[in-house]
């Protein structure tokens, strides 16, 4: 299973909105066989390890990260392709999430008389597709905000200036974040400050450029910005809360960009629904986004927290002191009270250069669309 893992992995970046599966065929210790799902639309993991195992699959063991498929997409079922190769016994990592399978490839294989034993390195499996896991079931991405700063947690002098907080290694990081996540994210203070253009630059990107987007509420982010350059290599959403039809929104479409009027409400009102982005990147029809990644800056990664919409933080402490004066690394969050803060767990601590990197997570909570 940790093979089959590993194999999973090569499809890390380019599987996207499907998972990442890898399968390995065994028999009597030795293996025959292994096999990845590559790509969208591609063979899945258990049809490659049986078509390079033959007929040495029949009467064999299958291990595989996620339950076979039982229902035809643009592929057909693994669980009829495990049957006719003749594959005597399956044992799973993880249950497929997906409401069209759910236990029914597992059941499907044991009706017809197939040994099937699951939840082997489940918990590893389950952790390798979070981002598929969490908009399989929500039908939104999963986020992850990655924050640079200095150790008394500002982003930026007084001046906006932010070049660099992080070092050089930190940075080539966050360019294979970006070649592994479907989107990129900043807010209008972040592209106006620094003029990102969020293209993978330093990482290889087997997957193409992730699609970037643009929250601007007001439209104040200029057609030349570097954002607005290589629209059709690497799309943009632009999500505003200004009206989709007015002369701003017709600009910025008729510059290639896709424009998502959200006014916020209540509370919200004069911000950007970032819970209705967060849906409609879900449900993109061209590509929907599975996987989120957050770039900044500080008052959009505090809406994103007060909204429970990050799922995991990847923050970059550099050794600089920046002073009180300085941007602070997250937005104000409206609290009263220490107890009422969002709580993470840590999952790593690492050197990254000369910086130090704390990945965490949000605490579990029940996923719901």
């Amino acid at each position: 299973m940790r093979l089959a893992l590993d194999e999973a992995e090569r499809g890390r970046g380019t599987t996207s909105p499907n998972p990442m599966v890898g399968a390995v065929i065994v028999r009597d210790g030795a293996i025959l066989a292994t096999g990845f799902h590559a790509r969208a639309g591609g063979p899945h993991a258990e049809v490659v390890a049986l078509e390079a195992a033959g007929e040495a699959a029949r009467g064999a063991t299958m291990f595989v990260t996620l339950e076979p498929c039982c229902h035809t997409g643009r592929t057909g079922p693994c669980t009829e392709a495990l049957l006719a190769a003749g594959i005597a016994r399956v044992v799973v990592g993880a249950m497929d999430p997906n409401p069209r399978v759910a236990g029914g490839g597992v059941a499907r294989l044991r009706a017809a008389g197939v040994e099937v034993e699951t939840g082997l390195l489940a918990e590893q499996c389950e952790a390798q597709n979070e981002a598929f896991r969490r908009w399989i079931v929500s039908g939104r991405p999963f986020v992850t905000l990655k924050l640079a700063q200095s150790l008394d947690g500002r982003i930026a002098a007084r001046s906006g200036d932010s070049r660099w907080v992080s070092g050089e290694a930190a940075r080539a990081e966050v360019h294979a974040l970006r070649a592994e996540s479907d989107a990129v994210m900043v807010g209008s203070g972040t592209a106006l400050a620094d003029d990102p253009r969020l293209t993978v630059r330093d990482a290889p990107a087997p997957g193409g450029q992730p699609l970037r987007v643009l929250v601007d509420g007001a439209l104040r982010v200029p057609l030349g910005a570097r954002l607005f350059e290589g629209t059709a290599e690497a799309g943009l959403v632009v999500a505003t809360r200004e009206p989709a039809d007015g002369p701003e929104a017709l600009a910025r479409r008729a510059a290639g960009a896709e424009v998502l009027s959200l006014p916020g409400r209540g509370a919200a009102a004069g911000r950007v629904a970032l819970d209705a982005l967060m849906d409609a990147l879900g449900s993109r029809a061209a590509r929907p986004v599975t996987s989120l990644l957050v770039e900044g800056g500080g008052a959009l990664a505090g809406a994103l927290i007060a909204g429970d919409l990050v799922d995991a933080l990847r923050l970059y402490v550099a050794p600089l002191l920046i002073g009180g004066d300085g941007v602070p690394s997250v937005g104000a969050l409206g609290l009263d009270a220490v107890a009422a803060a969002p709580r993470f767990s840590i999952d790593a601590v690492r050197r990254v250069g000369d910086d130090v990197c704390i990945e965490a997570r949000r605490a579990r909570r029940e996923e719901a669309g």
